[in-house]
């Protein structure tokens, strides 16, 4: 018998995937990490000087020749876009932006891309690139969000790897540097609780986390975690820049080569 949550669902955003059958996240942690504010800290005050991948400059110098001169100031980012499936119903919710769905994998975006880098359709553009490394370059180019979803990233749930979630990772000022409003979905509380508090730590002001149940889900993760049972959360934020505000902070004054 299906939940009240599966019945609601929309087979097609799900594809061959199966409704009810995801784990929770399992993790020792019990609260947000201990070395949380001095490792968001370190990031803010260090420039994070890793060379970005040449295929990632690649994606990047197609992705801005896809856009009008016009329309740098609509950008909405999807990071991590998985299939891309969510790009194109955020498109739908913003039809006034541009929503760039930004992931790493070529076989997730094999559907939407091809063998390309970098491929638009009406108000969506699709792009297979590192992120953290397409944040900088789009940084350095001045670009400023209107808003920036991170749909369910991968939580990395072993003390261990904070380093790896975004408020832990040395690219986390520069995904504030994007500026606009960082909209963070996710299905394990403390993931949501670190990023509430990285953000406190860098823009002086610890955001609302919200539990919510979608009428109709952003993404195939979101919509087997919904029937299966999970606990999802969200938060809003806006970041400390805004479409069109100069300077860039000392963690992100480093230039690609």
């Amino acid at each position: 018998m299906q939940s009240p949550s599966e019945k609601s669902i929309k087979p097609g955003l799900l594809g061959s995937a199966r409704l009810g059958r995801s784990p929770k996240v399992d993790s020792p942690q019990s609260g947000p990490h201990k070395n949380l504010e001095h490792v968001v800290q370190r990031h803010l005050d260090t420039a994070w000087r890793a060379p970005p991948p040449r295929h990632t400059v690649e994606a990047f110098e197609r992705a801005c020749s896809l856009l009008g001169c016009n329309e740098r100031d609509r950008v909405i980012f999807d990071s991590g876009c998985g299939t891309g499936a969510s790009v194109e119903r955020l498109a739908r919710m913003h039809t006034d932006c541009i929503v760039i769905g930004i992931d790493r994998s070529a076989s997730r975006l094999a559907s939407a891309l091809g063998a390309d880098l970098a491929r638009r359709r009406g108000n969506v553009l699709w792009v297979r690139a590192e992120l953290a490394a397409f944040w900088r370059l789009a940084v350095n180019q001045g670009w400023r969000l209107r808003k920036h979803y991170l749909l369910y990233p991968n939580p990395w749930p072993k003390p261990g790897h904070l380093a790896r979630r975004w408020h832990g990772h040395p690219a986390f000022p520069v995904l504030l540097d994007l500026g606009g409003e960082i909209e963070l979905r996710c299905n394990w509380r403390i993931y949501a609780e670190e990023f509430g508090r990285a953000m406190a730590i860098a823009v002086g002001k610890q955001p609302a986390i919200e539990r919510f149940e979608p009428e109709q889900p952003l993404t195939p993760f979101e919509a087997k975690y919904l029937a299966s049972g999970h606990a999802l959360y969200r938060l809003r934020v806006r970041s400390r820049k805004s479409p069109g505000c100069p300077g860039l902070s000392k963690a992100t004054k480093v230039h690609s080569s």
